[in-house]
């Protein structure tokens, strides 16, 4: 069995990384919008003017998603230990 400062440190580090990602895919997305949505345009077959609609949802669903596997868990042992 894990002890759970051990999980809550393996989530804590988790949520930094996956935020991080978050961060950087934004930056990227804002930085270089047009070489990005170009070379995903012709990669999967999307025009640009929808492009910006599926990037806000990647984004959105990726925060959500750290919200509930990383920092939720991460609070609960928190409060817990």
């Amino acid at each position: 069995m894990i002890a759970i400062d051990t999980l809550a440190t393996f989530l804590g580090w988790c949520s930094v990384i996956n935020i991080g990602v978050l961060v950087l895919s934004t930056i990227i997305l804002i930085i270089m919008r047009e070489p990005v949505a170009s070379i995903h345009s012709r990669l999967f077959g999307i025009h640009q003017a929808e492009l910006p609609a599926t990037y806000f949802q990647y984004l959105g669903n990726y925060k959500i998603a750290i919200f509930i596997f990383n920092l939720a868990p991460y609070i609960a042992l928190k409060v817990m230990g």
